[in-house]
């Protein structure tokens, strides 16, 4: 049981950083990741980078309901909230 919410919380993990890199190379003015996200955090829109890739979660997290993998489910809603607490303290933090 705690194995399967292990697998949900790492998939949900992987898929924010994916949704990230995602982010970045559509929103991001150059190949180099490290300058978009070191422009992104000096004019204040690191969060919303952030906040798009926790957004592939909700197709994961949709599909193991479907899959009725309610157990890998909760592990990717674990992994959702803890990208929130992460987004909002960085927020609130500069």
């Amino acid at each position: 049981m705690k194995k399967e919410i292990l697998i949900g919380f790492l998939i949900g993990v992987v898929a924010s950083v994916f949704g990230f890199i995602f982010g970045i190379q559509i929103f991001g003015n150059s190949s180099d990741w490290g300058l978009v996200v070191e422009r992104s955090i000096n004019q204040g829109f690191f969060t919303k980078l952030m906040s798009i890739g926790a957004a592939l979660n909700l197709g994961v997290f949709f599909l193991f309901l479907k899959k009725n993998k309610d157990q890998r489910a909760k592990g990717v809603l674990i992994s959702t909230i803890l990208m929130l607490i992460i987004t909002m303290a960085i927020k609130f933090l500069n």
